[in-house]
């Protein structure tokens, strides 16, 4: 009789475990299907609340700074992707957050630091092809044309139906002086998409200033 009370009681407690966790996963709605649907205030609002239930919870770290981003509120996304590269060091998600919190910021050298990094832990990751991207517009800033052609061209080799990406590779190359190469990049980019006025004229531009047709 003892033995099967004890057994009642084991199972008790065993369900009232599972249950509990599952209330407690489910105690919070999901940031980032909020951050998908474009939900960003509701996203970082979910987020403070995990953040201040559970202060070591690194995806929320992630998903608030890429929701302060999107909201051109660069500040309080530096302070959360600080707080959470102190929970993980090398989180490249948060690494390449950085990289564009500074680009935005106007602070460039910052900004390439982080998306060099980024490159070098991540060679491979799922936001490469945007880390060359912004290198690639960091370098321009600069006026390291050379060094953008570099990045841009990284970047179009990762996603080479992005016209747009092509319209600023030809804008460098031809910054650079190297026309022959932007004449192609350029036509590129309206073969992709035959609207995108910048490349028309920086094309009708080039052809003017060499006197070809």
């Amino acid at each position: 009789m003892i033995r099967m009370q004890l057994k009642h009681f084991y199972i008790y407690i065993f369900l009232f475990v599972i249950v509990f966790a599952a209330h407690s996963q489910n105690r919070f709605p999901d940031a980032l299907a909020e951050y998908r649907a474009g939900n960003y205030e509701r996203a970082i609002q979910i987020c403070r609340a995990e953040i201040e239930d559970n202060p070591d919870n690194l995806e929320s770290h992630v998903v608030i700074c890429w929701s302060l981003v999107r909201l051109n509120r660069h500040e309080e996304a530096l302070r959360f992707a600080r707080l959470g590269r102190s929970i993980s060091r090398y989180d490249v998600r948060l690494i390449e957050i950085m990289g564009e919190i500074y680009f935005y910021q106007g602070i460039y050298n910052e900004a390439l630091k982080h998306f060099q990094e980024y490159a070098s832990l991540a060679p491979e990751g799922q936001r490469i092809d945007a880390v060359y991207y912004f290198m690639g517009e960091t370098f321009i800033r600069l006026g390291k044309f050379r060094h953008a052609d570099i990045a841009l061209s990284t970047a179009v080799y990762w996603v080479p139906g992005n016209a747009s990406w092509w319209v600023r590779l030809a804008y460098t190359r031809e910054n650079a002086g190297d026309l022959s190469s932007a004449i192609e990049a350029y036509e590129r980019a309206l073969s992709l998409n035959p609207q995108l006025n910048d490349a028309q004229r920086g094309l009708d531009r080039i052809r003017r200033a060499t006197g070809a047709q």
